[in-house]
This record gives C-alpha cells, structure tokens and sequence, in this order.
C-alpha cells in the first residue's frame, strides 16, 4: 500500500473526504517527525513506539582502494519497535 491508496481508506472508514484523510495523515508524520527529531519519543499503545538510535562511528574500507582505511562518523537513524498488539495481530494466521 502506497501514501495515496492509504489516504483513500483513511477516507473511507473515517467518513471524510480525501483533503482531509491526507491533512490528517500528514499532521501524523509531522507530529512524529519534529518530536524524534529533538530528541523525543513516540508512543502508540498497542502499535508500536518510534524514536532515535545513534549508530556509533567506526572504521570501514574505501571500496574503490581496499588498502585505504575510512572514518565512518556517527548517525542518528530513526526507529520504530512495533508493540505487542501489532507482533501479535502479525502472527496469527
């Protein structure tokens, strides 16, 4: 499933119109996006929790001179780990 075909059921089985399924949609991602952002996390009981994991810096290899040695600095990644509902809801049959 694609953004446009989940604004169309969020249309449908919230009773709205599309603008408004796709207002509401985006609202979400942007809401989650500015609280990871800083630092913060979201939780939806049930569905699953979304944060901010820092991969640590490391040493790697320059693929084009094997010999050749690279610092690969820090990142920060986003995460989700799902809830029980959803790895529950996942597994049945």
């Amino acid at each position: 499933m694609n953004k446009s075909e989940l604004i169309v059921v969020l249309a449908e089985r919230l009773g709205t119109g599309k603008q408004e399924a796709e207002k509401m949609l985006h609202t979400l991602v942007e809401v989650i996006t500015d609280t990871i952002k800083t630092g913060g996390e979201v939780t939806i009981t049930g569905f699953g929790t979304f944060s901010v994991h820092e991969r640590k810096g490391r040493m790697g290899v320059n693929p084009r001179n094997l010999s050749e040695k690279i610092e690969i600095p820090p990142v920060k990644t986003p995460k989700f780990k799902a809830g029980k509902s959803l790895k529950e809801a996942v597994r049945q049959p």
